[in-house]
């Protein structure tokens, strides 16, 4: 009798002490993974069937998930795009509604250090006044983390430890090159508050990699986690290849990309470009795969949301086909994104859903999910999709605005106003995603009540309580 009663005491032990148990003593909040990649375009995703790109995890993430055909960004480019999936605010409203980056970089021009240092990619940032994803998941109890590209400002008041961010491993500024991890020359990789060398030479998906599985396996039993994983694959390195341009800016280095990953490509006769390209975001789902597969290893699978799509539209990625345009525009191209979220038991699998949703609604998701506080007399912009992902009802976006400098965009149900430079017009989506056909002539009436719209979005966005860095206040 002793000896089946220490049995079953031992057994118990044993289960309390399991990853199954760890992950039932989570409770009823689950651990949330976000994850971002950087300039992938809306086509580039092996299970949407348009390109010969190879990414089977992310494939097998839609299987067991709900893919978007019609999710958007805020911005068509990194850093007010990334501002408003931590804000759950319009860059207009945040104030980060451009680039925070030196330009002189396009030319060539390798900042020294001490000029660097008052330059704007190391004063500027994201409004500490913001409450930013860390801010809120922290305040539900959670253990909070960043690996990769921050993009938010480089000055410790903006870094993530003092953003609600329990971890942070990446850079704080855009584009680096992937192997020196520099920023044109400036170290950039940091670790906490502190710059590091450390692991000068590695490639930067592997080392987020490995910061990703270490800030998991380190999660407190019984306490959830919530790891923002913003890679900066395939975004082009910031290095130089030493030729210029005919603009007299320098060519940049691209994508750059293990050999193994880029040789089956170049054996399909891909430029070397392209084939770099697709290397990267080869790489970075093979990175994606170890990741869930150590979460599932710790029996945190089906209490684990995991939520990826990219920053904007792709860059150098062969087109956006069937959509029009790319990166910095303001095309479906350049504001269209892919987009899955696996969340097993409370989504369902092999769903694909054409709602119309933005990253604005990932604030209000995350909060209704982790049962956190809305942050008092802050407006966010957005709404929670999960009932939209199940299908339960429509989603309740019927407006969007964008505006970057001189160019513009409006949609309003199917239909969308767009500039970009001096092209544009207006387009029905639902008969012409491609956007080929300006029916402004057609329908003045919808011209009229689109440019009201955006007239009356303006407005709201000059009367809302003023954010830095670059509004006048």
């Amino acid at each position: 009798m002793i000896s089946a009663m220490r049995a079953l005491l031992f057994a118990l032990i044993g289960w309390l002490v399991s990853p199954a148990a760890v992950a039932a003593g989570a409770g009823s909040k689950p651990n949330v993974l976000l994850i971002l990649s950087d300039d992938q375009g809306w086509p580039d995703l092996g299970t949407m069937g348009i390109k010969q790109i190879r990414t089977p995890h992310l494939d097998r993430l839609a299987a067991e998930g709900v893919r978007a055909t019609h999710f958007y960004v805020t911005w068509p480019a990194c850093t007010p795009s990334r501002g408003s999936i931590l804000t759950g605010r319009f860059p207009q409203r945040n104030g980060l509604y451009d680039m925070v980056r030196n330009d002189m970089v396009n030319f060539g021009y390798v900042y020294p250090l001490e000029e660097y240092a008052v330059s704007p990619e190391m004063t500027l940032g994201l409004d500490p006044k913001e409450k930013t994803l860390g801010d809120l998941m922290k305040g539900a109890g959670y253990r909070t983390g960043v690996v990769g590209k921050w993009d938010m400002g480089q000055a410790k008041r903006y870094l993530p430890l003092q953003r609600g961010f329990d971890f942070f491993y990446g850079h704080g500024n855009n584009g680096i090159d992937y192997y020196t991890h520099e920023r044109y020359g400036v170290p950039s990789l940091f670790s906490g508050n502190t710059r590091t060398q450390a692991d000068k030479g590695t490639y930067a998906t592997d080392l987020f990699k490995r910061e990703a599985l270490r800030f998991i396996n380190a999660a407190p039993a019984g306490k959830p986690w919530f790891l923002y994983l913003p890679f900066n694959a395939p975004h082009g390195a910031s290095s130089f290849a030493g030729e210029m341009r005919a603009n007299g800016k320098k060519k940049g280095a691209g994508v750059q990309a293990p050999k193994e990953y880029v040789a089956p490509y170049l054996k399909q006769g891909l430029d070397e470009g392209l084939a770099n390209y697709y290397g990267a975001v080869t790489c970075m789902d093979a990175a994606i795969g170890e990741i869930l597969a150590q979460i599932k290893a710790r029996g945190e699978e089906d209490n684990t949301l995991v939520i990826f799509l990219s920053d904007n539209g792709g860059s150098g990625n062969g087109g956006n086909a069937p959509l029009r345009g790319a990166k910095s525009t303001m095309w479906e191209g350049g504001l269209s994104v892919p987009f899955i979220a696996r969340w097993p038991g409370k989504l369902p699998a092999g769903k694909v859903t054409g709602e119309f949703l933005t990253s604005l609604e990932f604030f209000p998701t995350l909060a209704a999910v982790s049962g956190a506080a809305l942050p008092a007399g802050v407006k966010l912009d957005g709404f929670d999709l999960l009932p939209v992902l199940r299908g339960e009802k429509p989603s309740s976006r019927t407006e969007m605005f964008w505006q970057r400098r001189a160019d513009f965009a409006v949609r309003v149900g199917q239909w969308k106003l767009s500039k970009t430079g001096n092209a544009g017009g207006l387009y029905d989506l639902s008969a012409d995603r491609a956007e080929k056909n300006d029916l402004s002539k057609q329908h003045p009436e919808i011209l009229a009540r689109l440019k009201a719209r955006y007239e009356a979005w303006q407005a709201e966005m000059n009367a809302s309580e003023p954010r830095g860095p670059f509004r006048d206040f």
